[in-house]
Protein backbone atom coordinates (compact mmCIF):
# COMPACT_ATOMS: atom_id res chain seq x y z
CA UNK A 1 0.00 0.00 0.00
CA UNK A 2 1.14 3.51 -0.52
CA UNK A 3 1.57 4.77 2.79
CA UNK A 4 -1.20 4.73 5.70
CA UNK A 5 -2.45 8.17 5.53
CA UNK A 6 -6.30 8.08 4.43
CA UNK A 7 -6.59 9.29 1.21
CA UNK A 8 -10.50 10.05 1.49
CA UNK A 9 -12.89 9.23 4.89
CA UNK A 10 -14.73 6.14 3.74
CA UNK A 11 -15.73 5.63 6.99
CA UNK A 12 -18.96 3.44 8.13
CA UNK A 13 -19.33 3.16 3.63
CA UNK A 14 -20.54 -0.48 3.10
CA UNK A 15 -18.63 -1.64 -0.72
CA UNK A 16 -18.82 -4.96 -1.99
CA UNK A 17 -15.30 -5.63 -4.39
CA UNK A 18 -16.23 -8.63 -6.91
CA UNK A 19 -13.24 -9.78 -9.04
CA UNK A 20 -10.12 -10.57 -6.29
CA UNK A 21 -7.73 -13.48 -7.94
CA UNK A 22 -4.91 -12.68 -5.61
CA UNK A 23 -2.64 -9.81 -4.31
CA UNK A 24 -1.75 -8.78 -7.62
CA UNK A 25 -5.17 -8.12 -8.73
CA UNK A 26 -6.57 -4.48 -9.59
CA UNK A 27 -9.87 -5.31 -7.06
CA UNK A 28 -7.15 -6.23 -4.17
CA UNK A 29 -5.37 -2.79 -4.38
CA UNK A 30 -8.84 -1.83 -4.60
CA UNK A 31 -10.41 -3.11 -1.65
CA UNK A 32 -7.41 -2.46 0.50
CA UNK A 33 -7.53 1.11 -0.59
CA UNK A 34 -10.53 0.96 0.65
CA UNK A 35 -10.07 -0.59 4.20
CA UNK A 36 -7.65 2.32 4.60
CA UNK A 37 -9.98 4.44 3.98
CA UNK A 38 -12.10 2.99 6.43
CA UNK A 39 -15.07 0.99 4.62
CA UNK A 40 -16.37 -2.26 5.66
CA UNK A 41 -15.88 -4.76 3.05
CA UNK A 42 -17.50 -7.27 1.22
CA UNK A 43 -16.27 -10.00 -1.68
CA UNK A 44 -16.38 -12.45 -3.62
CA UNK A 45 -13.91 -15.46 -4.58
CA UNK A 46 -14.84 -17.62 -8.26
CA UNK A 47 -14.77 -21.39 -6.71
CA UNK A 48 -13.34 -23.33 -3.83
CA UNK A 49 -9.50 -23.29 -5.38
CA UNK A 50 -9.36 -19.32 -5.52
CA UNK A 51 -10.42 -18.93 -2.23
CA UNK A 52 -7.25 -19.53 -0.21
CA UNK A 53 -5.31 -16.72 -2.43
CA UNK A 54 -8.69 -14.44 -2.27
CA UNK A 55 -8.52 -15.31 1.69
CA UNK A 56 -4.92 -13.82 1.96
CA UNK A 57 -6.09 -10.24 0.81
CA UNK A 58 -9.84 -9.92 2.19
CA UNK A 59 -8.60 -11.39 5.77
CA UNK A 60 -6.34 -8.95 6.87
CA UNK A 61 -8.48 -6.04 5.51
CA UNK A 62 -10.87 -7.64 8.07
CA UNK A 63 -13.43 -8.36 5.49
CA UNK A 64 -17.10 -8.43 7.29
CA UNK A 65 -18.69 -10.83 4.14
CA UNK A 66 -16.93 -12.90 1.76
CA UNK A 67 -18.90 -15.36 -0.80
CA UNK A 68 -18.27 -17.49 -3.88
CA UNK A 69 -19.66 -16.31 -6.86
CA UNK A 70 -19.66 -17.11 -10.67
CA UNK A 71 -21.42 -14.99 -12.53
CA UNK A 72 -22.34 -17.45 -15.12
CA UNK A 73 -24.22 -19.93 -12.79
CA UNK A 74 -27.89 -18.77 -12.20
CA UNK A 75 -28.74 -17.48 -9.12
CA UNK A 76 -25.40 -16.46 -8.12
CA UNK A 77 -25.40 -12.90 -8.55
CA UNK A 78 -28.68 -12.80 -6.59
CA UNK A 79 -27.55 -14.78 -3.72
CA UNK A 80 -24.47 -12.54 -2.94
CA UNK A 81 -27.01 -9.35 -2.87
CA UNK A 82 -29.39 -11.28 -0.82
CA UNK A 83 -26.24 -11.90 2.03
CA UNK A 84 -25.65 -8.13 1.81
CA UNK A 85 -29.33 -7.04 2.36
CA UNK A 86 -29.78 -9.60 4.75
CA UNK A 87 -26.20 -8.76 7.10
CA UNK A 88 -26.27 -4.59 6.24
CA UNK A 89 -29.48 -3.84 5.07
CA UNK A 90 -27.59 -1.75 2.62
CA UNK A 91 -24.79 -0.90 0.14
CA UNK A 92 -23.03 2.21 -0.67
CA UNK A 93 -20.43 1.26 -3.90
CA UNK A 94 -19.42 -1.76 -5.73
CA UNK A 95 -16.22 -2.41 -7.62
CA UNK A 96 -17.23 -4.75 -10.34
CA UNK A 97 -13.37 -6.00 -11.90
CA UNK A 98 -14.43 -9.19 -13.85
CA UNK A 99 -13.29 -9.99 -17.57
CA UNK A 100 -13.29 -13.72 -19.58
CA UNK A 101 -13.52 -14.26 -22.95
CA UNK A 102 -12.45 -18.62 -23.96
CA UNK A 103 -9.23 -18.39 -24.75
CA UNK A 104 -9.96 -19.29 -28.69
CA UNK A 105 -11.43 -16.44 -28.71
CA UNK A 106 -9.71 -14.23 -27.28
CA UNK A 107 -6.50 -15.24 -28.89
CA UNK A 108 -7.78 -15.10 -32.60
CA UNK A 109 -9.47 -12.46 -35.03
CA UNK A 110 -12.68 -10.20 -33.86
CA UNK A 111 -13.44 -11.00 -37.67
CA UNK A 112 -13.29 -14.75 -36.93
CA UNK A 113 -15.14 -14.77 -33.04
CA UNK A 114 -17.28 -17.47 -32.05
CA UNK A 115 -20.80 -16.49 -31.48
CA UNK A 116 -20.86 -19.05 -28.15
CA UNK A 117 -17.27 -17.11 -27.24
CA UNK A 118 -19.13 -13.54 -28.21
CA UNK A 119 -21.94 -14.21 -25.53
CA UNK A 120 -19.61 -15.83 -23.25
CA UNK A 121 -17.33 -12.79 -22.99
CA UNK A 122 -20.11 -10.40 -22.83
CA UNK A 123 -22.09 -12.10 -20.20
CA UNK A 124 -19.37 -12.23 -18.41
CA UNK A 125 -17.11 -9.10 -18.29
CA UNK A 126 -20.01 -6.72 -19.37
CA UNK A 127 -24.02 -8.06 -18.64
CA UNK A 128 -22.96 -9.14 -15.42
CA UNK A 129 -22.45 -5.42 -14.31
CA UNK A 130 -25.43 -4.60 -15.36
CA UNK A 131 -27.07 -7.00 -13.50
CA UNK A 132 -25.36 -5.97 -10.32
CA UNK A 133 -26.22 -2.27 -11.07
CA UNK A 134 -29.93 -3.45 -11.25
CA UNK A 135 -29.56 -5.49 -7.83
CA UNK A 136 -27.63 -3.27 -5.89
CA UNK A 137 -30.07 -0.11 -6.87
CA UNK A 138 -32.66 -1.21 -3.84
CA UNK A 139 -29.96 -1.51 -1.22
CA UNK A 140 -28.49 2.10 -2.17
CA UNK A 141 -31.58 4.22 -0.79
CA UNK A 142 -29.30 7.13 0.14
CA UNK A 143 -27.22 7.08 -3.25
CA UNK A 144 -23.86 4.86 -4.10
CA UNK A 145 -21.23 4.62 -6.40
CA UNK A 146 -20.49 1.86 -9.57
CA UNK A 147 -17.38 1.30 -10.25
CA UNK A 148 -16.30 -0.65 -13.66
CA UNK A 149 -12.80 -1.40 -14.85
CA UNK A 150 -11.76 -1.31 -18.25
CA UNK A 151 -9.38 -0.24 -21.03
CA UNK A 152 -8.25 1.45 -23.16
CA UNK A 153 -8.50 -1.26 -25.90
CA UNK A 154 -12.27 -0.10 -25.78
CA UNK A 155 -11.45 2.90 -28.08
CA UNK A 156 -8.82 1.85 -30.18
CA UNK A 157 -7.31 -0.87 -31.53
CA UNK A 158 -5.09 -2.75 -29.59
CA UNK A 159 -2.58 -5.10 -31.12
CA UNK A 160 -3.37 -8.82 -28.84
CA UNK A 161 -6.36 -7.54 -27.05
CA UNK A 162 -8.89 -8.81 -29.55
CA UNK A 163 -12.45 -9.79 -28.61
CA UNK A 164 -11.78 -7.53 -25.59
CA UNK A 165 -12.03 -4.38 -27.04
CA UNK A 166 -15.67 -4.55 -28.27
CA UNK A 167 -16.80 -6.16 -24.98
CA UNK A 168 -15.01 -3.75 -22.83
CA UNK A 169 -16.41 -0.86 -25.51
CA UNK A 170 -20.26 -2.39 -24.69
CA UNK A 171 -18.81 -2.11 -20.96
CA UNK A 172 -17.81 1.56 -21.02
CA UNK A 173 -21.52 2.26 -23.37
CA UNK A 174 -23.71 0.50 -20.49
CA UNK A 175 -21.78 2.40 -17.72
CA UNK A 176 -22.81 5.84 -19.14
CA UNK A 177 -26.68 4.60 -19.85
CA UNK A 178 -26.27 3.28 -15.83
CA UNK A 179 -25.40 6.49 -14.99
CA UNK A 180 -27.89 8.31 -17.07
CA UNK A 181 -30.62 5.92 -15.62
CA UNK A 182 -29.44 5.40 -11.52
CA UNK A 183 -28.41 9.25 -11.26
CA UNK A 184 -31.49 10.51 -10.06
CA UNK A 185 -31.27 8.61 -6.56
CA UNK A 186 -27.91 9.60 -6.59
CA UNK A 187 -25.97 6.79 -7.69
CA UNK A 188 -23.00 7.50 -9.71
CA UNK A 189 -21.45 4.75 -11.62
CA UNK A 190 -18.09 5.32 -13.57
CA UNK A 191 -15.11 2.73 -15.20
CA UNK A 192 -11.95 3.12 -13.97
CA UNK A 193 -9.14 2.66 -17.41
CA UNK A 194 -5.78 1.17 -16.08
CA UNK A 195 -2.78 0.95 -18.09
CA UNK A 196 -1.46 -2.29 -18.48
CA UNK A 197 -0.93 -4.20 -15.03
CA UNK A 198 0.56 -8.24 -14.70
CA UNK A 199 -2.18 -9.80 -12.93
CA UNK A 200 -4.03 -13.27 -13.60
CA UNK A 201 -6.65 -11.88 -15.66
CA UNK A 202 -4.09 -10.62 -18.31
CA UNK A 203 -2.09 -13.07 -18.30
CA UNK A 204 -4.21 -14.77 -20.45
CA UNK A 205 -3.97 -11.80 -23.56
CA UNK A 206 -1.48 -12.99 -26.01
CA UNK A 207 2.07 -11.05 -26.09
CA UNK A 208 1.15 -9.08 -22.91
CA UNK A 209 4.55 -8.36 -21.82
CA UNK A 210 4.91 -6.26 -25.07
CA UNK A 211 1.75 -4.33 -24.37
CA UNK A 212 3.37 -3.38 -20.87
CA UNK A 213 6.58 -2.40 -23.19
CA UNK A 214 4.93 -0.38 -24.87
CA UNK A 215 2.09 1.36 -22.64
CA UNK A 216 5.70 2.43 -20.66
CA UNK A 217 7.44 3.71 -24.12
CA UNK A 218 4.38 6.12 -25.03
CA UNK A 219 3.50 7.41 -21.21
CA UNK A 220 5.03 10.77 -20.77
CA UNK A 221 6.89 9.61 -17.26
CA UNK A 222 7.98 5.78 -19.05
CA UNK A 223 6.42 4.31 -15.77
CA UNK A 224 3.88 1.76 -15.81
CA UNK A 225 0.84 2.16 -12.98
CA UNK A 226 0.71 -0.72 -10.24
CA UNK A 227 -2.84 -1.98 -8.38
CA UNK A 228 -2.38 0.68 -5.76
CA UNK A 229 -3.03 3.89 -8.11
CA UNK A 230 -6.38 2.38 -9.40
CA UNK A 231 -7.24 1.83 -5.69
CA UNK A 232 -6.16 5.73 -4.77
CA UNK A 233 -8.70 6.43 -7.40
CA UNK A 234 -11.07 4.04 -6.92
CA UNK A 235 -11.35 5.20 -3.14
CA UNK A 236 -11.59 8.93 -4.20
CA UNK A 237 -14.63 8.35 -6.77
CA UNK A 238 -16.68 6.37 -4.35
CA UNK A 239 -16.46 8.94 -1.29
CA UNK A 240 -18.40 11.93 -0.94
CA UNK A 241 -16.06 14.14 -2.08
CA UNK A 242 -16.71 12.61 -5.67
CA UNK A 243 -20.35 13.16 -5.20
CA UNK A 244 -21.09 15.48 -8.39
CA UNK A 245 -18.58 13.10 -10.79
CA UNK A 246 -20.56 10.63 -12.40
CA UNK A 247 -21.09 8.65 -15.84
CA UNK A 248 -16.65 9.12 -16.68
CA UNK A 249 -13.86 7.02 -17.81
CA UNK A 250 -11.14 8.03 -15.86
CA UNK A 251 -7.47 6.68 -16.97
CA UNK A 252 -4.99 5.52 -14.81
CA UNK A 253 -1.74 5.23 -16.96
CA UNK A 254 0.63 7.68 -16.88
CA UNK A 255 -0.37 9.25 -19.52
CA UNK A 256 -0.27 6.56 -21.91
CA UNK A 257 -3.68 7.15 -23.49
CA UNK A 258 -2.53 10.86 -24.68
CA UNK A 259 -0.46 9.01 -27.75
Amino acid sequence: MAGDAPLVDLTGKRGLVIGIANDHSIAAGCAEAFARCGARLAATYLNAKAEPFVRAVTDPLGCEILLPLDVAEPGALEAVFERIKSQWGGLDFLLHSIAFAPRDDLHGRVTDCSMAGFDVAMNISCHSFIQMARLAEPLMADGGCLLAVTFYGSERVVEHYNLMGPVKAALESSMRYVAAELGPKGIRAHAISPGPIRTRAASGIDQFDQMMEAAAARAPEHHLVEVADVGNLAAFLVSDAARRITGTVIPVDGGAHLE
